[in-house]
């Protein structure tokens, strides 16, 4: 027997804020978390990108101690923080009679890169010696699922997922599969990022992939916007905790929105550029729809994966049109990454998130900076402010490099 799956804690580390109700505040107010960057001197190492959108709020100790803190790199910093925000607002004590009912999927695009460039540059300073016995630990991206684990107790399925941009929306549908299908009873799903460093901006930049922008941050992240150059790297992590109904309606759960329906698929076509007419997207939301037993026609939001790419942007639009139809004309889609940039392998859970209280509030996240759509990009995007509606059904969009897509459909709870 297939369980029902619902949200019943969230938490997120974004660049608009730590905390849910810091974050989610200021994103239905409009507000940028995009600025210049300050983890490395950009303009001085000739980077064609010097913005980005930066956690500059985000205290550790609250979160880890000191001694364990040293043994991770950012990334797992910041995942563990918003795991441990999403149990506490559960409410569920993970005791030796569930731990093995309860489990963790953390998954990041990238990982520990700023630890790998840091250590690298000891190595050649001073040789073997410097090499921190941590090092490996500090930056396999499976470390993060595997600290909330050591953290919380938590005894059950264990994994990381690893598809670049991708990667939140797939820790998300996988957690979901393994309730429904009856594995486990609550999962701790989404993504961690921070590589706001030198090799991950340098490489991007050299693709011709973000924004320079620079003399205007918070106006650089323009989704579907005509004057759009490309995307601005974020950093941050969005975790759901996932719950079978039953055990949600068992502890009396406050119970934030339910997930019906989980895509993927692959593009096939190129390493880095969308399939054309967003193929691979509409594909994806397809099936994300067929598993959630629902029409296109009753979907009303899309938080859509809008990364303010110039070719991206057109082929989702042209993904949505394609799966949607005339009611296409009717939904309403808009990119939070307008505020928050990109945060590659954290997008899909920050965004998720977004969906659930979309739901939860009845509120519908703006797209900012949209001053002169792309007339290829002719939906509704909700420019500029947040609108009060009904949302009974949302998808969350995730498309990463490789070709690969994945698809989440959250519906309010009845």
């Amino acid at each position: 027997m297939t369980q029902r799956v619902v949200v019943t804690g969230v938490g997120l580390v974004t660049p608009v804020g730590t905390g849910t109700e810091k974050s989610w505040n200021n994103i239905i107010n409009g507000k940028s978390g995009i600025g210049r960057i300050t983890h490395f001197d950009a303009v001085a190492t000739g980077m064609a990108c010097t913005i980005a959108g930066e956690v500059d709020d985000f205290e550790v100790d609250a979160f880890i101690n000191r001694k364990d803190a040293r043994k991770m790199d950012t990334f797992t910093h910041f995942g563990i923080a918003a795991s441990l925000m999403a149990l506490a607002q559960s409410g569920l004590e993970i005791t030796e009679e569930n731990a093995e009912r309860v489990g963790v999927i953390v998954g990041s695009g990238i990982g520990g890169l700023p630890m790998i460039e840091r250590t690298m540059r000891a190595y050649e300073a001073g040789g073997a010696r410097k090499i921190s016995p941590f090092f490996i630990p500090q930056s396999i991206i499976n470390m993060t699922s595997g600290w909330v684990s050591m953290m919380t107790g938590a005894k059950g399925p264990n994994s990381a997922t690893v598809t670049a941009c991708a990667t939140g929306t797939h820790a998300i549908g996988d957690a979901f599969e393994i309730i429904a299908r009856g594995a486990a009873d609550a999962m701790l799903a989404g993504g961690s990022e921070a590589v706001i460093c030198e090799l991950s901006v340098g490489g991007f930049s050299s693709a011709k992939a973000l924004s320079t922008r620079n003399d205007d941050p918070e106006r650089a992240s323009r989704p579907w916007d005509l004057g759009r150059d490309g995307f601005v790297m974020g950093e941050g992590a969005g975790v759901m905790m996932l719950e079978s109904l039953e055990s949600a309606k068992a502890r009396g759960a406050v119970i934030i929105a339910e997930v019906v329906g989980y895509g993927m698929s692959g593009d096939a076509y190129h390493i880095t550029a969308p399939s054309v007419g967003g193929e691979g997207g509409a594909r994806c939301m397809r099936a994300a729809l067929q598993r959630a037993q629902l029409n296109p026609a009753d979907v009303t939001y899309i938080n859509a994966h809008g990364t303010s790419t110039p070719a991206g942007d057109i082929c989702e639009t042209q993904g949505m049109k394609a799966v949607f139809g005339e009611h296409a004309k009717k939904l309403m889609v808009s990119s939070t990454k307008s505020m928050t940039g990109h945060l590659l392998g954290a997008a899909g859970g920050i965004e998720a998130v977004f969906s659930a209280l979309a739901i939860q509030h009845g509120v519908v996240p703006p797209t900012i900076n949209l001053d002169q759509p792309d007339p290829e990009c002719d939906l509704d995007y909700v420019p500029h402010t947040a609108r009060d509606a009904n949302i009974e059904v949302a998808i969350s969009n995730s498309f990463g490099f490789g070709g690969t897509n994945a698809s989440v459909v959250l519906k309010k709870f009845r």
